[in-house]
Protein backbone atom coordinates (compact mmCIF):
# COMPACT_ATOMS: atom_id res chain seq x y z
CA UNK A 1 0.00 0.00 0.00
CA UNK A 2 1.23 3.70 -0.21
CA UNK A 3 2.27 5.11 2.63
CA UNK A 4 0.56 7.96 4.46
CA UNK A 5 1.45 11.10 6.57
CA UNK A 6 -0.91 11.95 9.59
CA UNK A 7 -0.04 15.10 11.14
CA UNK A 8 -1.00 14.95 15.20
CA UNK A 9 -2.84 18.19 16.41
CA UNK A 10 -2.11 17.71 19.55
CA UNK A 11 -2.93 21.43 20.62
CA UNK A 12 -5.41 23.05 22.77
CA UNK A 13 -6.28 26.21 20.95
CA UNK A 14 -8.50 25.46 17.63
CA UNK A 15 -7.55 28.50 16.03
CA UNK A 16 -3.86 27.38 16.04
CA UNK A 17 -4.79 24.09 15.25
CA UNK A 18 -7.00 24.92 12.14
CA UNK A 19 -3.82 27.01 10.66
CA UNK A 20 -0.70 24.12 11.92
CA UNK A 21 -3.21 21.65 9.58
CA UNK A 22 -3.46 24.21 6.21
CA UNK A 23 0.50 24.08 6.77
CA UNK A 24 0.59 20.55 7.05
CA UNK A 25 -2.10 20.25 4.12
CA UNK A 26 0.36 22.71 1.47
CA UNK A 27 2.83 20.55 2.64
CA UNK A 28 1.57 17.01 1.76
CA UNK A 29 0.53 15.52 4.64
CA UNK A 30 -2.47 13.24 3.78
CA UNK A 31 -4.30 12.74 7.08
CA UNK A 32 -5.43 15.44 10.17
CA UNK A 33 -5.37 14.11 13.64
CA UNK A 34 -7.80 15.64 16.28
CA UNK A 35 -5.01 14.93 19.47
CA UNK A 36 -6.38 13.81 22.89
CA UNK A 37 -5.31 17.37 23.97
CA UNK A 38 -7.25 19.22 20.92
CA UNK A 39 -10.46 17.02 22.02
CA UNK A 40 -10.02 17.67 25.54
CA UNK A 41 -9.75 21.74 25.05
CA UNK A 42 -12.54 21.76 21.78
CA UNK A 43 -14.73 18.71 21.69
CA UNK A 44 -16.79 17.99 19.00
CA UNK A 45 -16.53 21.90 17.97
CA UNK A 46 -12.90 21.12 17.20
CA UNK A 47 -13.52 17.91 14.81
CA UNK A 48 -16.36 19.75 13.09
CA UNK A 49 -14.51 22.80 12.22
CA UNK A 50 -11.41 20.74 10.83
CA UNK A 51 -13.80 18.91 8.83
CA UNK A 52 -15.42 22.46 7.96
CA UNK A 53 -12.30 23.58 6.83
CA UNK A 54 -10.98 20.14 5.08
CA UNK A 55 -13.83 18.85 3.34
CA UNK A 56 -12.59 15.12 2.49
CA UNK A 57 -9.49 15.09 4.25
CA UNK A 58 -9.50 11.70 6.16
CA UNK A 59 -9.78 12.89 10.03
CA UNK A 60 -8.91 10.69 13.01
CA UNK A 61 -9.99 11.17 16.31
CA UNK A 62 -7.89 9.86 19.33
CA UNK A 63 -10.57 9.52 21.66
CA UNK A 64 -8.40 6.94 23.77
CA UNK A 65 -11.64 5.33 24.23
CA UNK A 66 -11.98 2.85 27.15
CA UNK A 67 -15.89 2.79 27.91
CA UNK A 68 -18.76 4.13 26.37
CA UNK A 69 -17.47 2.94 22.86
CA UNK A 70 -20.06 3.06 20.82
CA UNK A 71 -21.04 6.41 21.95
CA UNK A 72 -18.13 7.66 21.46
CA UNK A 73 -17.33 6.36 17.94
CA UNK A 74 -21.09 7.46 16.91
CA UNK A 75 -20.64 11.42 18.33
CA UNK A 76 -16.86 11.92 16.46
CA UNK A 77 -18.06 10.52 13.31
CA UNK A 78 -21.47 12.50 13.18
CA UNK A 79 -19.16 15.34 13.96
CA UNK A 80 -17.23 14.47 10.59
CA UNK A 81 -14.09 12.08 11.45
CA UNK A 82 -13.20 9.36 9.72
CA UNK A 83 -11.48 7.08 12.20
CA UNK A 84 -11.54 6.54 16.05
CA UNK A 85 -9.34 5.42 18.40
CA UNK A 86 -9.72 2.70 21.12
CA UNK A 87 -7.49 1.57 23.52
CA UNK A 88 -6.50 -2.50 23.50
CA UNK A 89 -6.95 -1.90 27.32
CA UNK A 90 -10.51 -1.13 27.11
CA UNK A 91 -12.57 -4.09 27.98
CA UNK A 92 -13.33 -6.45 25.07
CA UNK A 93 -16.98 -5.45 24.58
CA UNK A 94 -15.42 -2.10 24.62
CA UNK A 95 -13.68 -3.11 21.49
CA UNK A 96 -16.32 -4.59 20.04
CA UNK A 97 -19.01 -1.50 20.48
CA UNK A 98 -16.34 0.88 18.74
CA UNK A 99 -16.03 -1.55 15.67
CA UNK A 100 -19.56 -2.01 15.45
CA UNK A 101 -20.08 1.77 15.45
CA UNK A 102 -17.37 2.08 12.54
CA UNK A 103 -19.32 -0.12 10.79
CA UNK A 104 -22.76 1.31 11.46
CA UNK A 105 -20.95 4.95 10.87
CA UNK A 106 -18.78 4.35 8.03
CA UNK A 107 -15.33 5.16 9.90
CA UNK A 108 -12.26 3.27 10.46
CA UNK A 109 -10.83 2.16 14.40
CA UNK A 110 -7.55 2.38 14.81
CA UNK A 111 -6.51 -0.08 18.24
CA UNK A 112 -3.75 1.55 20.33
CA UNK A 113 -1.86 -0.96 22.14
CA UNK A 114 -0.07 1.98 24.53
CA UNK A 115 -0.15 0.75 28.29
CA UNK A 116 -0.20 -3.49 27.39
CA UNK A 117 1.84 -6.06 28.78
CA UNK A 118 2.68 -7.76 25.71
CA UNK A 119 1.96 -5.27 22.82
CA UNK A 120 2.73 -7.61 20.28
CA UNK A 121 -0.39 -10.13 22.00
CA UNK A 122 -2.41 -7.23 22.02
CA UNK A 123 -2.24 -5.85 18.31
CA UNK A 124 -3.44 -9.63 17.43
CA UNK A 125 -6.03 -9.11 19.80
CA UNK A 126 -6.94 -5.79 18.59
CA UNK A 127 -7.22 -7.46 14.85
CA UNK A 128 -8.81 -10.20 15.91
CA UNK A 129 -11.67 -8.30 17.29
CA UNK A 130 -11.94 -6.43 14.32
CA UNK A 131 -10.10 -3.35 14.26
CA UNK A 132 -8.65 -1.70 11.01
CA UNK A 133 -5.48 -0.74 12.02
CA UNK A 134 -2.50 -0.80 14.49
CA UNK A 135 -1.45 2.22 16.56
CA UNK A 136 1.73 0.73 18.32
CA UNK A 137 1.95 3.41 20.82
CA UNK A 138 4.80 3.84 23.78
CA UNK A 139 3.32 7.00 25.73
CA UNK A 140 4.22 10.67 26.57
CA UNK A 141 4.45 9.88 30.82
CA UNK A 142 6.05 6.47 29.79
CA UNK A 143 8.94 7.74 28.28
CA UNK A 144 9.27 11.14 30.14
CA UNK A 145 9.48 9.25 33.25
CA UNK A 146 11.99 6.76 32.16
CA UNK A 147 14.11 8.85 31.14
CA UNK A 148 13.74 10.98 34.29
CA UNK A 149 15.50 7.74 35.99
CA UNK A 150 18.25 7.98 33.80
CA UNK A 151 17.35 4.91 32.07
CA UNK A 152 17.21 4.51 28.61
CA UNK A 153 13.75 6.31 26.83
CA UNK A 154 11.70 3.39 25.37
CA UNK A 155 11.14 3.54 21.97
CA UNK A 156 7.85 1.85 19.23
CA UNK A 157 10.55 1.19 17.09
CA UNK A 158 11.88 -1.32 19.84
CA UNK A 159 9.30 -3.82 19.00
CA UNK A 160 7.39 -2.24 15.58
CA UNK A 161 8.78 -5.10 13.19
CA UNK A 162 7.35 -8.10 15.66
CA UNK A 163 3.97 -6.25 15.37
CA UNK A 164 3.87 -5.49 11.81
CA UNK A 165 4.60 -9.49 11.93
CA UNK A 166 2.39 -10.45 13.73
CA UNK A 167 -0.90 -8.66 12.47
CA UNK A 168 -2.18 -7.92 8.09
CA UNK A 169 -3.77 -4.90 8.92
CA UNK A 170 -1.83 -2.02 8.60
CA UNK A 171 0.28 -0.56 11.53
CA UNK A 172 1.20 3.07 12.44
CA UNK A 173 4.31 3.41 14.95
CA UNK A 174 3.67 6.53 17.60
CA UNK A 175 5.60 7.47 20.82
CA UNK A 176 8.59 10.09 20.51
CA UNK A 177 10.15 9.71 17.05
CA UNK A 178 13.04 11.48 16.22
CA UNK A 179 12.51 12.90 12.23
CA UNK A 180 14.97 10.21 11.50
CA UNK A 181 12.90 7.13 13.08
CA UNK A 182 9.25 8.57 11.63
CA UNK A 183 11.12 8.78 8.37
CA UNK A 184 11.77 4.93 8.55
CA UNK A 185 8.68 3.50 9.76
CA UNK A 186 8.23 2.12 6.07
CA UNK A 187 11.07 0.42 6.22
CA UNK A 188 9.93 -1.47 9.25
CA UNK A 189 6.93 -2.01 7.03
CA UNK A 190 4.65 0.72 8.79
CA UNK A 191 2.89 2.80 6.27
CA UNK A 192 0.85 5.08 8.64
CA UNK A 193 3.77 7.70 9.94
CA UNK A 194 2.60 10.04 12.57
CA UNK A 195 3.79 13.66 12.98
CA UNK A 196 3.78 15.05 16.42
CA UNK A 197 5.58 16.21 19.21
CA UNK A 198 8.65 16.52 18.91
CA UNK A 199 8.35 16.49 15.46
CA UNK A 200 6.06 19.31 15.07
CA UNK A 201 4.60 20.25 18.11
CA UNK A 202 6.47 21.64 20.61
CA UNK A 203 6.53 18.78 23.51
CA UNK A 204 6.40 20.69 26.69
CA UNK A 205 4.31 23.57 25.64
CA UNK A 206 1.82 21.46 23.24
CA UNK A 207 1.91 24.60 21.04
CA UNK A 208 3.31 24.89 16.88
CA UNK A 209 6.73 24.08 17.07
CA UNK A 210 9.18 27.16 15.62
CA UNK A 211 11.58 27.48 12.83
CA UNK A 212 10.61 26.60 8.83
CA UNK A 213 7.95 24.16 10.16
CA UNK A 214 6.19 24.32 6.68
CA UNK A 215 9.62 23.70 4.36
CA UNK A 216 10.53 20.92 6.85
CA UNK A 217 7.42 19.15 6.40
CA UNK A 218 7.14 18.94 2.82
CA UNK A 219 11.23 17.47 2.84
CA UNK A 220 9.79 14.71 5.06
CA UNK A 221 6.38 13.59 2.87
CA UNK A 222 8.24 13.76 0.05
CA UNK A 223 10.23 11.13 1.58
CA UNK A 224 7.94 8.86 3.49
CA UNK A 225 5.61 8.85 0.18
CA UNK A 226 8.56 7.60 -1.94
CA UNK A 227 8.42 4.42 -0.17
CA UNK A 228 5.97 2.08 -1.16
CA UNK A 229 5.03 -1.00 0.69
CA UNK A 230 3.88 -4.15 -0.77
Amino acid sequence: MNTIVQISLDLTDIDEALETAAMAMRAGVDWLEAGTPLILAEGLHGVRKLRQAFPGVPIVADLKTMDGGYLEAEMMAKAGATHVVVMARAHEETIKCVVNAGRDFGVKVMGDNLGCEDMVEAAKWLEYLGCDYVIHHIGYDERRGIAAKGRRMPSPLDQLREVVQAVKIPVQAVGGLTLEQAIKCPEYGAPLVVLGAPLTIDGDRFKTAGGDLESSLRLICDKIHSYKIN
